[in-house]
């Protein structure tokens, strides 16, 4: 059974996710935003060999520290291929946001219904076209790597770079609603909710 450990990374506070298993001594990378020693000092406490790294969508404050965790662990590096764009213009988002200029990785390609380290690659377009989610089991229940596609409370900017807001709403209604109440919702910034809560509660979008 996956373990999960959450914790915020770079200057936007992207949550970046630990998931191992500890009996196997292996795990993945879920969003590197940034602090990329501080990422790594955290899985050699943990003690587990990093196999991925795993991206929601590729905003800068998303791989921030992408490119420095791969080369430190020879691990790939995996995104929709939607998203392609957004990397090859690393450069223009920092800028738009004053930013400094991030290294580019090296990409590989997630598609939907693949699995990763028994994660299921959701394609959850809106936020940005390539934007996905990342479902599976940790001890404690069902969880979902929702990125920046559902916030406690609310729901992905679609004013940037590809944005669609019914592309949007379409993604949380048709999968992530449907996904069981107690379901733990890790969001790309900000705490964590459930997607009964989210269903009964969320402004944006309704279940």
């Amino acid at each position: 059974m996956l373990k999960l450990e959450s914790f915020p990374v770079g200057p936007l506070g992207c949550n970046c996710s630990l998931l191992w298993d500890a009996a196997k001594g292996t795990g993945v990378v879920v969003d590197p935003g940034g602090d990329g020693r501080k990422i790594a000092a955290r899985v050699a406490q943990l003690g587990f060999k990093v196999k991925a790294l795993l991206h929601t969508h590729a905003h800068f404050d998303h791989v921030g520290a992408t490119k420095e965790l791969q080369d430190l662990w020879q691990a790939p590096a995996l995104l929709h291929p939607g998203d392609t764009f957004l990397v090859e213009n690393l450069e223009m988002q920092t800028g738009a946001f004053g930013m400094p200029a991030i290294p580019r990785p090296d990409m590989g390609e997630l598609a939907h219904g693949d699995r990763h380290h028994e994660l299921s690659v959701m394609h959850t377009p809106g936020h940005t076209p390539g934007s996905c989610c990342f479902h599976g089991a940790f001890e404690q229940g069902g969880v979902v790597l929702a990125g920046d596609t559902l916030f406690r409370r609310g729901v992905g900017r679609t004013d940037l770079w590809g944005g669609d807001f019914d592309q949007l709403e379409a993604s949380i209604q048709g999968q992530l609603y449907r996904l069981a109440p107690g379901t733990l919702v890790i969001p790309g910034h900000g705490p964590a909710t459930t997607i009964g809560e989210e269903q009964a509660q969320n402004p944006f979008v309704q279940g």
